[in-house]
């Protein structure tokens, strides 16, 4: 079974998007239709499910390590852009107290009862004394602005550290959580390979869905409204591509990045995540299930596809698998959910 993997970007594995591999109980389902006689070793292909259900869990803990890091480092760039802004603004506000004390400097710094009794002018010197008085009080509230924006920035700064570390911290886990997932893909790779040709060929034609009958006929199935029609359009467009680890389309898919991308040509966007998306609108009751709505399964809701009427979904199912129609119940649902 041949399985696809997005080089990483520059966030170092998919940045924009992680989401969940959704490699579950569906393999095993597929598998299940073929006939004893065909199937690969049962020992083989327990272990690769096993191997596929851990790196689900990776996975899943990738893309919240992921989404996290992505925060983060917005955060980070906004605060940069706030401090340097504030260290401006306080820049300023220090040339324009310079210029007030060289102003009050060279009117004179003597007691003003002395500079009064040998004023030549004592009238000038009052009007002088009084406009320097205003500058002094004038000057006292610039001092007070300037040292509230130095705390200001000084807080920043010590905020902006802290989301630094934790974007580190992020980071390493998003490193980590990766390597767990490339592991057990590579693990299961290996599995494969080593199967027997007869039984590896088994295992990757049921993937593919080569014993399927033909597509279903919803000729019938009316959408509820524009945006479903869209969405299920463009779901109906990615039939056939590639199931691909992290991806959100064109050219290949994991199961919520399909519900993204078609949900995304009806001017609707998406949580990145299957978990997210099971919150993205109100949920119904499978019986009440339209086309265009989400179908999430299992109870921590790792797989995500779309229903398209006449008990179909489609979905993008595993690796080596491409995205398909499938039964709505080809593994157990938690819930449904209408974007």
């Amino acid at each position: 079974m041949g399985f696809h993997r997005r080089l990483a970007s520059s966030s170092g594995f998919n940045r924009g998007a992680g989401a969940a591999l959704c490699v579950l109980s569906a393999a095993a389902a597929a598998l299940g239709a073929v006939p004893a006689s065909a199937a690969p070793h049962p020992d083989g292909r327990a272990e690769v499910d096993r191997l596929y259900q851990q790196a689900e869990e990776a996975t899943e803990a990738y893309n919240k390590a992921d989404e996290k890091a992505d925060a983060l480092r917005r955060e980070v760039n906004d605060s940069q852009d706030r401090i340097a802004r504030q260290q401006q603004r306080i820049n300023t506000m220090r040339e324009a107290l310079g210029s007030l004390a060289g102003a009050q400097y060279r009117s004179g710094g003597i007691d003003p009862t002395v500079a009064l009794l040998f004023s030549d002018d004592p009238q000038d010197y009052l009007d002088r004394a009084s406009l320097i008085d205003r500058i002094d009080v004038r000057r006292a509230g610039q001092l007070r602005e300037l040292q509230g924006a130095m705390r200001e920035l000084a807080q920043e700064r010590a905020e902006t550290a802290g989301k630094l570390a934790e974007l580190e911290r992020s980071r390493k886990a998003v490193a980590s959580h990766k390597s767990t997932v490339e592991k057990k893909l590579a693990r299961a790779r290996r599995i494969l390979d080593g199967m027997p040709a007869a039984d590896r060929a088994a295992f990757e034609h049921a993937s593919r869905g080569d014993d399927r009958a033909d597509l279903p006929d919803l000729s019938d199935v009316a959408a509820p409204n524009g945006r479903a029609a869209a969405a299920i359009a463009a779901a109906r467009a990615a039939l056939g591509k590639p199931y691909v680890w992290g991806a959100s389309g064109p050219s290949g898919f994991d199961c919520s990045g399909l519900m993204q991308w078609s949900y995304a040509h009806a001017g609707i966007h998406l949580p990145r995540t299957s978990q997210e998306q099971r919150y993205a609108g109100h949920q119904v009751p499978l019986s009440q299930a339209q086309p265009g709505d989400l179908v999430v399964y299992r109870s921590d809701a790792s797989h995500v596809a779309m229903y398209v009427g006449h008990g179909q979904v489609i979905h993008a199912p595993y690796p080596g698998a491409p995205v398909r129609y499938d039964p709505v119940g080809m593994m157990p649902v938690s819930s449904v959910t209408r974007p």
